[in-house]
């Protein structure tokens, strides 16, 4: 039972899927992190692998950059492959002052300037939010990550940019950045709009790859292999649903 987008078969995901943007990193916590992990899905490079973290089955899928590629792999994850949850391990531009390099941010909910959400012909404007089941259990398990590797980074819970552009014109981070906004990506608000639709559980956990507002960044090998901390509260969320 293929879609246009995947390979794998019916049964080859695990309930629960981590899904980093980068295929690459999707490849990296496959090698590194979990055991007897098999390759379901090569499609487009978009690699997909299942296998057991601490005995419980995962998978991990790429999503690629961008809502529109986010939309289409979660969307046939929860519609097609039965996926319950999915806990989206990305980059993230800190643009709040107490965001800084290498933090960990967690997503509440995600602000957004797409018109992704125009498909529900909703009369109003939808707040795409986390699933509380899955944040609770990340922030417990992220708190616990730093109090045993030290404080070397920290820990922030509360709402995003998902923008569509990446090289934005506007300068409207400012703008976002007196809101409270604490960093700029993009995929999460259609994640989380998808989760919603179909009933089931999203989250986003990031690592602060760089801080536009400052000029301050990490070099594309760290964010690729480095990022090790929301791999490990991820996948440790993962075996706590």
């Amino acid at each position: 039972m293929s879609t246009p987008h995947n390979s794998a078969e019916k049964g080859d995901f695990a309930k629960t899927v981590i899904m980093p943007g980068d295929p690459l990193r999707a490849e990296f916590i496959a090698e590194n992190y979990l055991e007897n992990a098999v390759c379901v899905n090569r499609v487009r490079g978009m690699y997909g692998y299942t296998g057991f973290y601490r005995g419980v089955k995962v998978s991990v899928q790429a999503s690629g950059m961008g809502m529109p590629s986010m939309g289409i792999y979660s969307h046939e994850l929860f519609s097609e492959y039965g996926v319950e949850n999915i806990i989206r391990t990305g980059t993230i531009g800190g643009i709040s002052p107490q965001v800084r390099l290498r933090d960990i941010v967690i997503a509440m909910s995600a602000s957004t300037n797409s018109s992704y959400g125009n498909q529900y012909a909703l009369h109003g404007t939808y707040a795409p939010t986390a699933s509380w089941e899955l944040l609770s259990k990340a922030v417990e398990t992220a708190e616990n990550h730093v109090s045993r590797n030290g404080n070397t980074y920290s820990v922030h819970v509360g709402n995003v940019l998902s923008s569509d552009t990446f090289y934005d014109d506007s300068g409207s981070l400012s703008g976002w950045k007196k809101m409270g906004v604490l960093g700029v990506e993009m995929e999460t608000a259609s994640l989380y709009m998808n989760a919603s639709r179909a009933g089931k559980n999203a989250l986003s956990i990031f690592t602060v790859s760089d801080c536009p507002l400052e000029n301050l960044a990490t070099t594309s090998q760290e964010r690729q292999n480095s990022f090790t901390a929301m791999m490990e509260i991820a996948l440790e969320t993962a075996v706590k649903i």
